[in-house]
């Protein structure tokens, strides 16, 4: 199974912002949408960055008096991306070694998503389950076969 294949499970609408908007309207979308991270566009529409809350946090910790004139990026680091043909297994092992929460997702350069930690967990657990339904399915054959 590959990144595109979970991504495309999810809402086409993909929140951005740009680096020269004010950091309120950043953490007003990630409140009003319940996410973690946003990829920060260029005026073109190429990815320059991620805000996450994390680096909200940090800001508000290490300047709390400056924090309501800040711009997103005064804040937004490096964005941690992924190719959407990468296979899932190799996404969520650099996630974990680069311990990343996010990943903007990139298909011949255009962003078309975000991969979260919970995405990745939502769909091993998917996994396991249906691995636990065919394993009960095959005890409960050999029982009856019996």
């Amino acid at each position: 199974m590959r990144v595109r294949d979970l991504i495309s499970a999810k809402s086409d609408t993909v929140i951005t912002v740009q680096a020269k908007d004010e950091l309120s309207t950043a953490i007003h979308l990630l409140m009003r949408h319940n996410i973690g991270g946003l990829p920060v566009l260029a005026n073109d529409g190429s990815v320059v960055g991620i805000l996450a809350e994390r680096d909200v946090v940090r800001a508000a910790h290490e300047t709390p008096f400056a924090f309501g004139s800040r711009r997103v990026q005064d804040l937004m680091r490096p964005a941690p991306t992924c190719d959407a043909d990468d296979a899932i297994a190799d996404a969520m092992h650099r996630m974990t070694v680069q311990r990343q929460r996010h990943f903007l997702v990139l298909d011949d350069g255009k962003l078309i998503g975000v991969l979260s930690v919970g995405d990745l967990l939502k769909d091993r657990l998917r996994q396991l389950e249906t691995e636990a339904d065919v394993l009960r399915d095959y005890v409960a054959a050999q029982r009856a076969a019996h």
